[in-house]
């Protein structure tokens, strides 16, 4: 089966696997699963490292980063298209829980429109289950 990361996914993944939920470590030890991230997840993951807040001993570059992403992770770094754009612009949003991260917005628009379940730890993405997100939610 194909799943779409969260950013928190990928960095539990990497740097505190404790933080992933049982059900979720056995679905990302699965090798018959895929693994993608929305391009928006890896560009979070980038300006994250370039400021010093994603503090790891693994890589020294962020080029060494997301080319361990796909090498190293096996993980498709999917491009945002058009058709992510549209359904984002259908989207009605979480203002509730004043949810107004444009980065989350766009990765959930990817999950929705190629219909890939998205792992997430984020409470404000159940909202979205409405709209057509499946969500594998990591309780921590």
């Amino acid at each position: 089966m194909r799943y779409l990361l969260d950013t928190n996914i990928f960095i539990y993944w990497v740097t505190d696997y404790k933080l992933l939920s049982r059900d979720v470590r056995a679905i990302l030890d699965d090798y018959d699963n895929t693994f993608c991230m929305s391009a928006e997840s890896v560009k979070e993951l980038i300006v994250g490292f370039n400021n010093g807040k994603l503090v790891t001993r693994y890589w020294k570059t962020a080029k060494e980063m997301v080319n361990a992403i796909r090498e190293k992770f096996y993980i498709r770094i999917l491009p945002i298209g058009e058709e992510h754009m549209e359904t984002y612009a259908q989207m009605e949003l979480n203002l509730t829980e004043d949810h107004k991260d444009p980065s989350d917005h766009i990765i959930i628009a990817h999950a929705i429109t190629n219909r890939i379940p998205l792992i997430s730890s984020d409470k404000k993405f159940k909202f979205y289950e409405k709209q057509g997100l499946e969500l594998v939610f990591n309780e921590k």
